[in-house]
């Protein structure tokens, strides 16, 4: 049976050598190996001789091997090329290697494009076999395990720029800094404010109020999500949320839900606004604030307190303090400390000789030269500082401020080597001491467990547990009662 134009008259072309319709080598090969056939022609006197002669042309033409008969394919005027020693090592001239293979070494491109790169072997790396590169885009070289990157990317990263060498016995121990959200409150997920808003509705409407609702409900969003709550309070009953808490609350557990309501940038500002007003100013919540705080935060409450209490902060600090300690935390108040996190060691060495200098081995103390130091370096560079210091000198640097200084100028300056230091266990020390003995400074508890409470609060638990063999919750349980020990132990998390 056959089709009308099929095979063609004349019969098919010439297939060019080395290719084929699929872009593979010609089919069969010029010289394939033998596959064992040879010799079936010489079996056929002890069979049918024309019926097993033929069979062998037939099956030697298919599989390969000597007895190829030459009429199986059309003859070429001059005949085919003779097969170079290896084989056709590459296409021929103007044509591109088939998809998929390897591009030979300086092969020949279609026309128009340049020529394709040779292959670069890798010291240390196997060599691939001759005539064979590893497969890349034409145009780019090939990248291999241990090559550079390519020019056209930059370099990645040193491994640690900001750690220098260093030339000491050892290199100073920078304790690490914790980054992202090491807080007990985060966004509750699912929040809608006006369902919130109902809630503490119902709660604080007709007789009595239910603080349960209101633990549970503000007790467990952040902040961000409860001014949120406050906008849609009033939206929705035309009332003021704050003045609402305010006349439904009382005491401590009053206190701690208002300040968990204001912005951590109006919370500090008030905060600062109450140690400073009366008599007698509470020295340890302006440093613990001032010392803490990142510059972008301490910018912003300069901005907040200016606005909500018309008066600088700056002038606030100087109308209740007075000579080193005054100026240590006009300096801190400035929110200008520098926040790289590169440590040149020969700066670091320099600033020890100084510190030095200004205390152990002079009489009397530069103060200004401490407070230069430890209000304007980075954090990172200071705490080199302090276990350099520590290493030249046989002496921690709180030790050396304790024996050169005294008053709320010991006090401020412990409290920013402390806090650059290690700031979680800073924040344990200062709760573990708020609640120990006779009664609580229930201001600093409340501080605290509010402001650090979507910052660095879990952290505080660990070291509170570490530092005192307890944990903070079990604490906060033993020294409050009520509802404000409720409030307190939703925001500490769970316990240790």
């Amino acid at each position: 049976m056959s089709y009308p134009g099929y095979p063609p008259a004349g019969g098919y072309p010439p297939a060019a050598p080395g290719s084929s319709p699929w872009g593979g080598a010609a089919y069969p090969p010029s010289n394939p190996p033998p596959i064992g056939l040879e010799n079936v022609a010489g079996y056929a006197n002890q069979f049918n001789p024309s019926h097993m002669a033929g069979m062998a042309s037939n099956l030697a033409g298919t599989f390969g091997g000597a007895n190829l008969p030459q009429s199986m394919y059309p003859s070429t005027p001059g005949g085919y090329p003779p097969v170079p020693a290896g084989g056709f090592g590459q296409p021929p001239p103007g044509q591109q290697p088939s998809y998929g293979g390897y591009a030979p070494p300086g092969g020949n491109p279609p026309s128009g494009m340049p020529a394709y790169p040779g292959y670069s072997p890798v010291p240390g790396q196997p060599t691939p076999p001759p005539a064979q590169q590893p497969m890349g885009y034409p145009g780019i070289p090939a990248t291999h395990p241990g090559q550079q990157p390519m020019p056209s990317y930059p370099a990645g990263p040193a491994v640690n720029p900001s750690m220098p060498s260093y030339s000491g016995a050892a290199g100073p121990a920078v304790t690490p800094v914790t980054h992202g959200n090491r807080g007990t409150i985060t966004d509750a997920p699912g929040f809608d404010p006006l369902k919130d808003a109902e809630v503490l509705r119902k709660a604080m409407k007709g007789f009595g109020t239910d603080e349960q609702a209101i633990i549970d409900c503000l007790g467990s969003r952040s902040n961000k999500q409860r001014q949120q709550i406050i906008l849609s309070f009033k939206t929705a009953y035309g009332k003021d949320l704050i003045k609402d808490l305010k006349s439904e609350l009382s005491g401590n557990f009053e206190r701690t839900i208002l300040a968990m309501m204001k912005t951590p940038v109006m919370f500090d500002a008030y905060e600062i606004k109450e140690a400073i007003k009366g008599v007698g100013t509470d020295e340890n919540c302006l440093i613990e604030i001032l010392a803490s705080r990142s510059n972008e935060h301490i910018q912003e409450l300069n901005r907040v307190y200016k606005a909500e209490y018309k008066k600088t902060l700056e002038e606030a600090i100087k109308s209740d303090t007075s000579g080193h300690f005054q100026r240590l935390l006009i300096s801190l108040a400035q929110g200008n400390r520098d926040e790289s996190t590169n440590v040149d060691m020969s700066v670091v060495q320099r600033d020890v000789q100084e510190l030095y200098a200004a205390g152990e081995n002079r009489l009397g103390t530069d103060e200004s030269k401490f407070n230069a130091i430890l209000c304007a370096r980075s954090r990172a560079h200071l705490r080199a500082v302090f276990s350099e210091y520590q290493r030249m000198c046989n002496r921690d640097i709180e030790s050396s401020i304790c024996r050169e200084m005294s008053g709320d100028l010991e006090m401020g300056m412990l409290a920013v080597v402390k806090c650059l230091k290690n700031t979680p266990a800073f924040f344990a020390e200062r709760l573990h001491k708020a609640m120990k003995g006779a009664g609580t400074k229930d201001r600093t508890l409340i501080r605290i467990m509010v402001s650090r409470s979507e910052v660095d609060l879990l952290d505080i638990r660990a070291e509170y547990k570490r530092m005192y063999g307890r944990s903070l919750y079990s604490d906060i349980t033993g020294d409050t009662s009520g509802d404000y020990r409720k409030i307190l132990l939703k925001l500490c998390g769970g316990n240790d």
